[in-house]
């Protein structure tokens, strides 16, 4: 089958993506993975899948899903496929616009629940527009699965159709467990608003032990560095900028606690599952996690996690501290990652995948 996968990023990190390509090439289909070529993009890495890139004279806002769903159907509808692979609702249209005849199938890949992400819920007409479209598409697609269970059910009531699940699982490693020194905290991913990094950040007071690590880039850059600075923890506070993603398990290696906070602010935060709770199991790094649905339901598996209710910078540096004076139980933790990990690598997930690709 001749699958064309559409994103609106430029391809670089999409770590999602690059797992799900990479696995239907290896069951035989032939897969390209379109997104755009942005004035920062830099050169992409061989992989066993073709990559394309459109640009867009726009960059963001309500013009540029137009302009990119236009560019994406009029690039592509001269292009040989089967079926493609729509990623979140801002390329469903140009989905919907490509495969309407000779028996093409759309599939939907919901990342988030994109209607209710911090960036729209706030906002009642741009919610109304984004809520209005998925509720006319998403019933037209042929397949349809998204990161996480819970999300999948709280999707299936809003569009009234089924979803699967495909889990944001990591490739298996064979590396032990992490084995950074103590107070070594590590958060990787985008600085983007209610990653609760400014929360950790101030943490840092209250943690004289502690050392943060924050590994990548985004629109906080600067207001980071400056509630840093603020603080009196700058010093403690390390800005180890984009790391591809073949880089990062081994700067995992060196931590000793990884972050992954979110602000209850938006319910597709409340049902998230993001790859880096994920990672850092892999890695067998101990990690604090949000007391959201899916990291509690892991939690009460695996035992893998401390999970924080409220992103209270005392809260965090209290539980922290806690693991800081308690050995035994960061080992416990640790131990639990590594029995996690056994269990929760995308080697596990791929037949999910292509039972969803096979049933069309």
């Amino acid at each position: 089958m001749k699958i064309l996968c559409t994103v609106t990023n430029d391809l670089r990190h999409d770590q999602r993506m690059d797992r799900i390509c990479t696995a239907l090439v290896a069951a035989g289909h032939e897969v390209t993975l379109v997104g755009r070529l942005r004035p920062d993009s830099r050169p992409l890495p061989d992989r066993p899948y073709r990559q394309y890139r459109i640009r867009c004279r726009r960059e963001y806002g309500k013009l540029f899903y137009l302009e990119y769903n236009y560019r994406l159907w009029r690039t592509l509808r001269r292009w040989p496929f089967d079926a493609i692979c729509a990623v979140d609702l801002d390329t469903l249209l140009a989905g919907y616009l490509l495969t309407r005849g000779d028996g093409q199938r759309l599939v939907y890949d919901a990342h988030e629940w994109f209607s209710e992400t911090p960036e729209v819920v706030d906002r009642p007409l741009v919610r109304a527009i984004w809520r209005s479209l998925g509720r006319w598409l998403v019933p037209k697609t042929d397949a349809r699965y998204t990161v996480a269970p819970q999300l999948a059910g709280e999707l299936a009531r809003d569009y009234g159709v089924a979803f699967g699940t495909v889990r944001n699982l990591p490739l298996a490693q064979d590396k032990g467990p992490a084995s950074g020194a103590p107070g070594i905290i590590l958060y990787q991913g985008m600085f983007n608003p209610g990653r609760g990094l400014e929360a950790a950040i101030e943490a840092m007071r209250w943690i004289p032990e502690g050392e943060l690590w924050l590994v990548g880039e985004g629109p906080l850059l600067g207001a980071l560095r400056r509630c840093s600075e603020r603080h009196g923890v700058a010093e403690r506070v390390k800005f180890l900028g984009f790391r591809p993603p073949a880089e990062l398990p081994a700067l995992t290696q060196q931590a000793w606690l990884g972050l992954n906070l979110l602000e209850n602010s938006s319910p597709s935060y409340y049902y998230s599952l993001a790859n880096k709770a994920l990672d850092y199991v892999q890695a067998g790094l101990p990690s604090i996690q949000m007391d959201f649905p899916e990291y509690r339901h892991l939690n009460d598996q695996y035992a893998c996690f401390r999970l924080v209710s409220t992103l209270s910078p005392r809260e965090l540096a209290s539980q922290i501290n806690a693991l800081l004076r308690d050995e035994d139980a960061y080992r416990a933790l640790q131990e639990n990652c590594r029995r996690a990990g056994r269990e929760l690598h995308w080697e596990r997930e791929i037949p999910r995948l292509l039972e969803i690709w096979g049933r069309l």
